[in-house]
């Protein structure tokens, strides 16, 4: 059975479509004839298995391999190359079909091609079930820093099929816990506190999990509606960011791939923790985040196999060692830095977020260095 929300945002609104087993999936999406003649396919390795049989000619299938590295400028130019070669027109639509790289780079060339034509998320991930398909914000990787080339560019609908993580690692699975448990920390302490009562993680096949992933769809959509494009001059979508200016920076400096985005972000929550934590004890106004939430975090990130600091192992390997100048340089790249000056979102309790300025760069060393113990 399928259940339904709705993005709402005027004349671009959008239903997200969720359902448990591929059997429903199907029939939801045939509702929307979205396999048709003048549609480009994105998809990588992992989710070629995906591709439905049988589908009419005039679909262009573009592969690309799995991982970070993807989302880049020749992947974009590859797409509008063959959309072009295939003479997909502006009535035309991209499907993007996979994880947060397929998304992000699928929905970009989406909005660049003819100025601008339809898309699909079809999300094959838990982090992007819970986070990157919703929203319009599509975008690459460059040099500099992770997503600085982008656009918004809302999609059309969002299929989100449960059946489709049980054949996802475990250690993907474990990084889109990261974006869930995030949610709790930014919006939801009952959604915080539900995680961490779990007897045992969420697992693909835990009768909880679309619950989580609609309430967490719910919440981004609430944000969204509220600032699409992230302009509110505090607060506002910008929330979303928890833990990502540190992420960001982990993923730029170790190098694109090493850690998943999700693990990066977790390491993220933890810092965003201490640093909301410090701003508690500076006496600053509405904080009251003590050393039991910092606590909190730790153990929750911890419980779902995600690691706590830059020292943590990844996939059961030693972590590489970062050097702090570089991650600091890396964040004054980030796209949220105003007028030269870094923002982050920090916690006033768990469940309410807010964006700060003005955070002694002192600070922000001391919590890198303290992440490498």
């Amino acid at each position: 059975m399928s259940e339904q929300l709705t993005v709402e945002l005027g004349e671009r609104s959008y239903p997200i479509i969720i359902t448990a087993t591929r059997d429903e999936h199907r029939l939801a999406v045939r509702s929307k004839t979205m396999w048709a003649d003048n549609t480009a396919v994105i998809f990588d390795a992992n989710t070629r298995q995906y591709l439905p049989d049988g589908m009419p000619e005039g679909i262009v299938y573009i592969g690309f391999d799995a991982g970070e590295q993807t989302k880049c400028f020749a992947s974009l130019q590859h797409i509008v190359d063959e959309m072009a070669a295939a003479r997909i027109d502006r009535g035309g639509k991209l499907i993007a079909l996979g994880g947060g790289v397929i998304g992000d780079l699928g929905g970009f060339a989406a909005a660049c091609y003819l100025r601008g034509i339809d898309f699909f998320q079809v999300p094959t991930t838990l982090l992007a079930m819970v986070d990157s398909s919703v929203g319009g914000k599509t975008g690459i990787n460059i040099a500099a820093g992770k997503n600085l080339v982008g656009a918004f560019w809302q999609p059309q609908a969002v299929f989100i099929c449960a059946e489709f993580l049980k054949t996802l690692p475990p250690r993907e699975f474990a990084a889109g816990m990261a974006e869930v448990i995030k949610y709790g920390m930014l919006y939801d302490r009952p959604l915080f506190d539900r995680l961490a009562a779990l007897e045992q993680p969420l697992a693909w096949n835990h009768p909880d999990l679309p619950g989580v992933i609609r309430r967490c769809c719910e919440i981004k959509a609430e944000i969204v509606k509220a600032d699409e494009k992230e302009t509110a001059a505090s607060g506002g979508r910008a929330l979303l960011n928890l833990g990502h200016t540190f992420a960001h920076a982990i993923e730029n400096v170790a190098g694109y791939g090493t850690y998943l985005h999700g693990e990066a972000v977790a390491i993220g929550l933890v810092l965003a923790a201490e640093l909301s934590a410090r701003l508690s004890d500076d006496g600053a106004i509405g904080f009251a985040f003590d050393r039991d939430d910092v606590a909190a975090v730790r153990a929750l990130v911890a419980a779902n196999g995600l690691p706590t600091s830059l020292t943590s192992p990844l996939g059961g390997q030693p972590a590489p060692a970062l050097d702090i100048d570089k991650l600091l340089d890396a964040m004054r790249r980030d796209k949220k830095v105003r007028s030269g000056r870094l923002r982050f979102v920090a916690m006033e309790e768990i469940g309410r977020a807010v964006t700060v300025a003005d955070v002694p760069e002192t600070w922000v060393r001391e919590l890198w260095e303290e992440s490498h113990r």
